[in-house]
């Protein structure tokens, strides 16, 4: 899998990884979406390259969806790797931001962006103002698949780990 050396990863992404030893019958996520996200997160631990915010939003929505005893997922090993080393620049970038209301200072102003789920613009704000604009993994919500242009505009990219999963479940949700 080829990713850039540092990024952001959506809760989703360890949350999918957890699927491999986890399994939900209720999900249609397919196995090499899953396989995907375990890599990512490997990739994110080993490489030591996440970017996060330094109010720890990103982390505490981590930690709603995870477990940070470290098991018996690979998102639960990525949930206890962020918490013991979130604070340790040689780990992970913290980047601070700005709430205002219900978004961020860093969040940028675009008309294909105003819909923007609120609860998401957090990672926006984060890759942001951040030299390198790192990337957003992303990998089942499919919503972003409809923001991804418009993200592209402003020079924010989100990297889809399982794009023809986002793109047919967007097409579904859409009616198209």
């Amino acid at each position: 899998m080829s990713l850039p050396k540092i990024c952001l990863l959506d809760t989703n992404v360890p949350k999918t990884a957890n699927l491999a030893t986890q399994p939900d019958p209720g999900s249609d996520i397919p196995d090499p979406c899953v396989l995907a996200c375990i890599e990512a997160v490997e990739l994110v631990i080993k490489k030591r390259g996440l970017v996060i915010d330094a109010g720890d939003e990103i982390f505490d929505e981590y930690r709603q969806q995870l477990s940070m005893k470290g098991q018996p997922g690979m998102g639960d090993a990525f949930m206890k790797w962020v918490n013991d080393h979130r604070y340790n620049p040689e780990y992970c970038e913290r980047v601070v931001i700005t709430k205002v209301g219900d978004s961020y200072e860093e969040f940028p102003s675009h008309d294909g962006l105003n819909d923007f789920d609120r609860s998401d613009r957090k990672f926006v704000a984060v890759t942001n103002p951040h030299p390198d604009k790192p990337p957003i993994l992303q990998a089942t919500d499919s919503k972003w698949w409809g923001w991804k242009d418009a993200l592209a505009e402003v020079g924010i990219t989100a990297h889809f780990l399982c794009p023809e999963y986002a793109e047919d479940k967007y097409a579904e949700k859409m009616g198209t």
